[in-house]
């Protein structure tokens, strides 16, 4: 298991250089790994780790390069489709096995990312499907619960697709525009670590945020 960690921290923070050997050895079929990811990542409530916004990145920089096998058009495209039918595939699930799965006890789910996506819900409501794209973890379980709760299936499609096409196409681009200036380059991992921070910042703030209200009410 820690193996398999220090593997997706390798993968993550070196996403570039894997990218390029992937595009080396695979050529077009990158195309269905980058799409397998994407999918995953939105798709699979079990899967909630995996690179998002990092890659996203990462493979506008890939297509900006000289040589590149991937296209940016069919590219943005082909992975706004794949996040729009995970997070679909993600709300059956939530809908139809949601409530059989997910206990307390649960070794598949993790109670504690469900509680800290409830607690994005209960702030932002429905545009919690849109504003999760933009945050890892919570974009994994925002649609899972969306179909625990019912919401309706036209108000989550609406979300799920003007989500979709901001997050791949903001990243993407900033990757495609950004990853080839000389500065950033020569500091990729700093960059896309930096990334990762910045991603997981309004996690941070929420937990610290429930913390002190903890605090608050026990001493009251």
């Amino acid at each position: 298991m820690l193996e398999l960690i220090r593997s997706l921290v390798d993968f993550i923070l070196h996403i570039d250089k894997h990218l390029v050997k992937l595009a080396a050895e695979l050529g077009a079929w990158l195309y269905v790994v980058l799409f397998g990811i994407v999918f995953c990542e939105t798709g699979l409530v079990i899967l909630p780790l995996l690179p998002g916004d990092s890659l996203l990145f990462a493979t506008g920089a890939l297509i900006a390069a000289p040589g590149s096998p991937l296209d940016l058009g069919f590219t943005l495209a082909l992975l706004i489709a794949a996040a729009i039918l995970g997070d679909a595939v993600n709300y059956a699930i939530g809908a139809y096995v949601g409530p059989q799965v997910f206990t307390e006890r649960s070794r598949l789910l993790n109670p504690k990312y469900v509680l800290r996506t409830e607690a994005f819900y209960a702030k932002y409501g429905k545009k919690t499907i849109f504003l999760a794209r933009f945050v890892p973890i919570v974009r994994t379980f925002a649609p899972f619960l969306a179909g625990i709760g019912r919401m309706p299936y036209r108000e989550f499609a609406v979300y799920n697709v003007t989500g979709a096409i901001a997050w791949v196409s903001l990243c993407t681009l900033a990757g495609y525009f950004f990853g080839r200036i000389p500065f950033v380059q020569r500091y990729f991992s700093s960059v896309i670590l930096a990334i990762v921070v910045v991603s997981v910042l309004p996690i941070v703030f929420e937990l610290v945020k429930a913390k002190l209200e903890e605090r608050r009410s026990a001493a009251a």
